[in-house]
């Protein structure tokens, strides 16, 4: 069992920066793969960014890349998404999660077995 605590979200305005951080309980989370999501009011939950569990691996959706950044320490048991040039367009609930198997879609928010509980992310313009 995991459990997944985000943190680090808040009102920015745009072109600025957040990091948002996500720590993990649970000795088997170093071997999962690590996913953040977003949801915007009246829209469906939606992939940001991902990474294997060995950080070989990362994945962005078209949207935020060159502007995201997603790491992790599995030695600490935590992940981060570094977040830049901001948009009001990237306000949402950002939720961290995390993939047991990891040999699916890691853009598939149905591979994702742990969520936590989201934290909100204000761009104002």
């Amino acid at each position: 069992q995991v459990q997944l605590v985000e943190s680090g979200g808040g009102l920015v305005q745009a072109g600025g920066s957040l990091t948002l951080s996500c720590a993990a309980s649970g000795s088997t989370f170093s071997s999962y793969t690590m996913g953040w999501f977003r949801q915007a009011p009246g829209k469906e939950r939606a992939f940001v960014a991902a990474i294997t569990w060995s950080r070989i691996r990362t994945y962005y959706a078209d949207s935020v890349k060159g502007r995201f950044t997603i790491s992790r320490n599995n030695a600490k048991n935590t992940g981060t998404l570094q977040m830049s040039s901001l948009k009001p367009e990237d306000t949402a609930v950002y939720y961290c999660a995390a993939d047991p198997s990891g040999s699916g879609s890691p853009s598939s928010s149905y591979e994702y077995s742990y969520w936590g509980q989201g934290t909100q992310v204000t761009v104002s313009s």
